[in-house]
This record gives C-alpha cells, sequence and structure tokens, in this order.
C-alpha cells in the first residue's frame, strides 16, 4: 500500500500513516447551491475528504458528481459516490472520467439501496454491474487504461478507489470474506456501515486483522452520532443492516431528552477513542447525517484536529 496510485489527499494521509477522519454531505433534493455550501462550510478543515452521496435511500437529489465539483470550489476533497442501481457501464465510465476531469480523485463504489425503499418505487433499476465488477472496472481504466471492451482510455482516471463494507448484515460469518473479495477486485480503502455493536465489530476487525487484509487495505470505521433516542430506535428498526444494541438505545434513553444529543456525541466520541488503538482501522469515517454544524466540534473533542498537511 506503499506506492501512490492517485492524486488524492485521503490516500496521502493514509500512506504517511496519520489516523484518517472523513465526512458525509448529502446533496440537496433540488438545485440549491446556497444550501449546499453553507452544510459544506462546516466541515472545511475538519476532515481529509467528504463523501458526496449518490441518490442515498433511492431518493432523487443533485448528481454526486456535481455536488463534488461544488464541494472541490469550496476547498474539500470530494469522495465522489458510485451506486450500480442508476446507469449501466456506459453512464458509469462516462461519470468517472468526467468526475476525474474535474478535479476529483476518490471514488466509492456501491450497489445502492432498492429504489422501493425511495420516493419513485416503480423506477427500474439497473444493476448492468455489481459494486464488485464496478470496483475492478475502476481500477481497470486506472492501472490498465482501459475500458471494460479493451479499448485505450486516452487519459485514464487515477481514482483512489474505495468500497463499503457492512460487519453486520447477515450471514455474518460471510461478512469479512466478502470484505476480501472486495479488497481483490481492487478497493484501495474500505468505509464501514455505522457502528454501534462494538463487541461484533472487535470480533470483525480481529478476523480482518487475521486474514492480513488490513495489510492490503485502509479500514475505516464508520462512526454516527445518536442525536436523541428516537433515531437510535429508527435506525434499529427500520434501517436495513443496521445492529442498534438494546443497551445503546438504553444509554440515549436513560438521560433527558435535552441531553440525549451530547450523550450521543459522547458515546460517538468514545468510539472514535477506541478505533484508534484498534488494531487494522486506520482512521474513521464520520457520518453525522444532517448534523455536518456539529463535526467541527466532535472533530475538535475526538483530538483529530489539526488535520494534517501532506
Amino acid at each position: 500500500m506503499s506506492e501512490l496510485k492517485s492524486g488524492s489527499n485521503l490516500e496521502k494521509v493514509l500512506a504517511a500513516g496519520h489516523f484518517a477522519f472523513t465526512g458525509e454531505c448529502g446533496p440537496p433534493k433540488g438545485a440549491n447551491v446556497p444550501h449546499l455550501k453553507e452544510k459544506l462550510s462546516h466541515l472545511v478543515g475538519n476532515v481529509d475528504a467528504v463523501n458526496m452521496t449518490d441518490n442515498q435511500t433511492a431518493v432523487v437529489r443533485m448528481s454526486s458528481w456535481a455536488g463534488s465539483a461544488l464541494m472541490i470550489e469550496e476547498g474539500l476533497e470530494p469522495n465522489f459516490q458510485m451506486v450500480c442501481r442508476d446507469r449501466n457501464r456506459l453512464a458509469m465510465m462516462s461519470d468517472i472520467l468526467g468526475a476525474y476531469a474535474l478535479g476529483i480523485r476518490n471514488i466509492l463504489c456501491l450497489s445502492g439501496d432498492h429504489q422501493t425503499f425511495g420516493n419513485h418505487p416503480d423506477a427500474k433499476n439497473v444493476h448492468d454491474i455489481d459494486s464488485m465488477q464496478l470496483i475492478s472496472m475502476v481500477k481497470k481504466m486506472r492501472d490498465e487504461g482501459k475500458f471494460l471492451n479493451d479499448e485505450d482510455i486516452d487519459v485514464p482516471p487515477k481514482m483512489f478507489i474505495g468500497a463499503a463494507a457492512n460487519p453486520f448484515a447477515d450471514p455474518y460469518e460471510y461478512r469479512v470474506y466478502r470484505l476480501a473479495n472486495k479488497i481483490e477486485a481492487g478497493a484501495d480503502f474500505i468505509q464501514t456501515q455505522c457502528i454501534f455493536n462494538m463487541d461484533k465489530f472487535r470480533d470483525f476487525m480481529k478476523k480482518a486483522v487475521d486474514m492480513g487484509l488490513h495489510e492490503k487495505c485502509y479500514i475505516l470505521a464508520g462512526v454516527t452520532p445518536l442525536k436523541n433516542a428516537g433515531m437510535a430506535n429508527f435506525m434499529s428498526k427500520f434501517v436495513p443492516g443496521m445492529d442498534v444494541p438494546a443497551d445503546v438505545i438504553k444509554r440515549i434513553k436513560s438521560v433527558d431528552k435535552k441531553d440525549q444529543a451530547e450523550e450521543g456525541i459522547k458515546f460517538a466520541l468514545e468510539q472514535v477513542e477506541e478505533f484508534k488503538e484498534m488494531e487494522g482501522v486506520a482512521g474513521v469515517h464520520m457520518m453525522a447525517i444532517e448534523w455536518e454544524h456539529m463535526v467541527p466540534e466532535i472533530a475538535k473533542r475526538a483530538g483529530v484536529l489539526p488535520r494534517p498537511e501532506v
């Protein structure tokens, strides 16, 4: 993992051995540029890169490449998300080239939530290729300078390739092998699903380390601060692949409503401290869902500031 593969700041931070700290931002449900820039303003100087989501939860939003381009104007490095649900391979390769031409150097390859979860449940999904094949395709474009049909690319997109991992989905025993397959396909870094079940994640990371996966790929642990007990309950019951233990919900419920946000932040900070010391974890992906304005305080209290210059 020592040889740099892109012009990505995130890759440089990880390659230098720094504990990475990335953020996330959902683009607006429209063309509201001032609103997006206001959200992004809270992340400047506090994170190494920011995920720009791609029609997350299958809800129509501004395109992730456009949001990423606007992010660059604000002095942030985007992690451009791409889902397989909405595009065939022609559109994907075209958007990857376009994103690279606009200065985007990170890509996160995802399957995408099923359209029935979103606001256009009758939409036809595409899934021409799956997330594993998307990872492999980006690697081929970058390293071989070729399209899927083996034609040459005049200027290959030198992207730092990311993928997602959910340590909590069923069957649990298969999770670490799916992670290994994504790394084999070409993932340079991994961002995990939001982690609340720390016992299960400790076990997952031990398996990953025993297999040597942390030596082949940078693994970033996903952290989402809980705003209140209602959010904890909702994520536990209605968000697919989420594992929120009863004791975590009980902890948030145990304090007055006005103090529940602070309790959620405290739990997130405890997680970050453990991840700093956990073997195989190279950083944290902070998903402060529609709570971007809290990231500066969280980053400061987590002791991850100032971010390194590389």
